[in-house]
């Protein structure tokens, strides 16, 4: 009965204790993100800037191998030799096969003052079956918020195109910045507006 009674004194004691641990981790929760999580600053939009950019694909010859019987369609075989394969003898190909190939990155950029477009490169005028044709191809899109707190900081956020253009310059705005100076910039908000005082 000794024993019984203090087995459950014991546990009584290490339920007590785990409770009065958990009571301290949660009281502490509110004051660590207080001290280490992200704060609220008041900023204002400056400026405004968008950038399309185009990468510009050109038609090329590139060399590559494989089995014969493997090579892909529209190859042309320059070598073939005779090799031992696992399930014996093959024949192994060398060739040249038409790929299209990033050459280059155009772009256009501007303001809130400027429309936005995509920039108009100017293309071979090769049939695009041709080595040395040309076409456009992958688009990016960047539309960017220039924001200022008032101790002088800066900050630039990459927004969708709606959010950018819902947006003023001179939009009051609150940013979370973490203790390292980093934006989320999925936190932009309007700013709260100070309620009104009753006369």
């Amino acid at each position: 009965m000794t024993i019984a009674l203090g087995r459950i004194a014991g546990g009584s004691l290490a339920r007590r204790r785990g409770g009065l641990l958990l009571l301290i981790v949660l009281l502490a929760l509110p004051l660590g993100w207080r001290l280490f999580g992200p704060r609220g600053v008041d900023v204002e939009l400056t400026r405004k800037t968008w950038r399309f950019e185009i990468k510009v694909e050109k038609r090329v010859d590139e060399s590559g191998s494989a089995w014969c019987e493997d090579m892909p369609a529209g190859a042309r075989e320059i070598e073939r030799r005779r090799l031992d394969a696992p399930g014996g003898a093959a024949d192994h190909c060398r060739f040249m096969q038409p790929q299209w190939r990033s050459q280059y990155t155009v772009r256009s950029e501007g303001d809130a003052r400027t429309p936005a477009q995509w920039p108009q490169p100017a293309l071979s005028e090769l049939p695009p079956d041709r080595l040395g044709a040309q076409r456009l191809g992958q688009r990016q899109a960047f539309f960017e918020a220039h924001l200022r707190a008032g101790e002088g900081q800066v900050w630039t956020c990459k927004l969708s195109e709606a959010h950018w253009s819902a947006l003023a310059l001179g939009t009051k705005l609150r940013l979370q910045i973490d203790r390292r100076g980093v934006a989320d910039c999925a936190s932009l908000l309007p700013r709260a507006r100070a309620p009104a005082q009753s006369g």
